[in-house]
């Protein structure tokens, strides 16, 4: 019997301080296995594709792609962490309690930098669209520099103001051996969820609403000005196809960000012990990670110069010399 009970804690050898191991069908620990780890390398290739087409063709390395570069570097990270995520399924850390702490630490770090790079990816957006004259001069290689280096400084700063009680003593809220939870205090945990998220997307939303009236108003006018000297029908169907355009992209942006992110968010309003089981749980964090890998996708993908620049990485055309004055546009 002790034998039977042994094999079920993470470290056999400390009956009465170590943690057990859930009790899980290895069907289901394996399709987890397999989910993550294809998550996880997706994520990390996609992201390392878009990060050396930007740094290596010169011609892509305008102020907007600045932005989709930080991002990417970000959700690069995401997808190594999930390496660690993936250590946790079978539900015991052997890492010890300091690397716990340091991958708590990065994870809220680098997360919280991927909103703020959308956030700063929403208002270049926003200048583009609305102000499109004054586009030049106020969005600059220098300030794009600037804003993106301060996007990451604030997260360091801020993430560690909220995971103070966790970086001062590693570990101080583990119940027993083998166990890494990612803990903060209640007003530590509502001000990261509001800074973090609730901040973020009101700003994405509201600058991506102004996007969309202005493409709107845009596709209406230039449908006033055909309509003068061309058929009625042919201009409607192609105004129409641009309003279309336009409310599907935002709508991507909007509400792939608030699927991946919002049940985590919620779950770290109303604790997620109250809430959920280890099962849900795990579900709820890979989520949150998925959208880094969606990020690449929605942000990258869509451009022509990012399957361009793939098929020259691919083909190894980036090894010759002068590849990075390639004209990818």
């Amino acid at each position: 019997m002790e034998t039977l009970e042994g094999t079920e804690l993470c470290f056999p050898q400390l009956f009465n301080t170590s943690c057990r191991k859930p009790m899980r069908p290895h069907f289901e620990s394996m399709l987890i296995y397999i989910l993550l780890s294809s998550i996880s390398l997706l994520t990390v290739t996609l992201n390392l594709l878009v990060i050396i087409s930007i740094s290596h063709f010169k011609q892509l390395q305008t102020p907007t792609n600045l932005l989709l570069l930080s991002l990417a570097v970000s959700d690069f990270f995401v997808g190594l962490l999930m390496f660690f995520q993936i250590i946790l399924i079978d539900g015991c850390w052997f890492l010890g309690d300091l690397m716990c702490t340091l991958y708590q630490y990065l994870a809220y770090i680098i997360t919280s930098a991927s909103a703020g790079t959308m956030v700063l990816i929403s208002i270049d957006r926003y200048v583009a669209i609305c102000y499109p004259l004054h586009y030049s001069t106020k969005v600059t290689h220098k300030r794009v520099q600037v804003c993106v280096c301060l996007c990451w400084i604030c997260s360091v700063i801020f993430q560690s103001l909220v995971l103070n009680d966790v970086l001062k003593q590693p570990g101080r809220f583990n119940s027993c051996f083998g166990e890494c939870i990612f803990f903060t205090n209640y007003i530590a945990g509502i001000a990261d969820v509001i800074f973090s998220f609730i901040v973020p997307i009101t700003v994405i939303v509201v600058l991506y609403m102004r996007v969309f009236v202005v493409a709107v108003s845009q596709a209406r006018a230039m449908r006033s000005h055909i309509a003068a000297v061309t058929r009625q029908r042919s201009v409607k169907v192609t105004a129409k196809k641009s309003e279309i355009k336009a409310a599907r992209s935002i709508g991507v942006v909007v509400v792939v960000f608030l699927i991946c992110l919002c049940p985590f968010y919620c779950v770290a309003i109303t604790g997620q012990d109250n809430l959920l089981n280890a099962s849900s749980a795990e579900f709820v964090i890979c989520l949150y990670y998925f959208n880094s890998c969606l990020n690449p996708v929605i942000y990258a993908f869509l451009y022509p110069w990012f399957r361009k620049s793939i098929n020259f990485i691919v083909t190894l055309k980036i090894l010759q010399p002068d590849s990075c004055e390639t004209n990818m546009l």
